[in-house]
């Protein structure tokens, strides 16, 4: 969150209130918002349900030895690192919205 917020300049509780839906974004944070997710206005606002850019695309995959699961994105597998970074990224957000 605090990435983002520094991103954006302002300040992280701001940014919290725009996750939460306690403050609304205005339109040039909504830009800015669209640009640093590389994202549309739209899908930030829920006009379209996917983003439909060339540019990103994720894939869950399941390898045949074990249970192994691959994770990539724009087509380069994600490092152990990246991975724990993602997995620390998603238990943060469900706190945040248990909350």
């Amino acid at each position: 969150m605090q990435y983002t917020a520094d991103q954006l300049g302002i300040a992280k509780s701001t940014y919290a209130g725009y996750e939460s839906g306690y403050r609304q974004p205005s339109l040039d944070a909504l830009k800015e918002l669209a640009v640093l997710f590389e994202t549309s206005v739209d899908y930030l606002l829920g006009m379209t349900e996917t983003y439909t850019g060339e540019r990103h695309t994720i894939e869950l995959t399941s390898k045949d030895i074990g249970s192994q699961i691959c994770l990539t994105i724009d087509g380069k597998s994600l490092s152990q690192d990246e991975l724990n970074q993602f997995i620390a990224f998603i238990r943060l957000k469900r706190e945040m919205e248990a909350k």
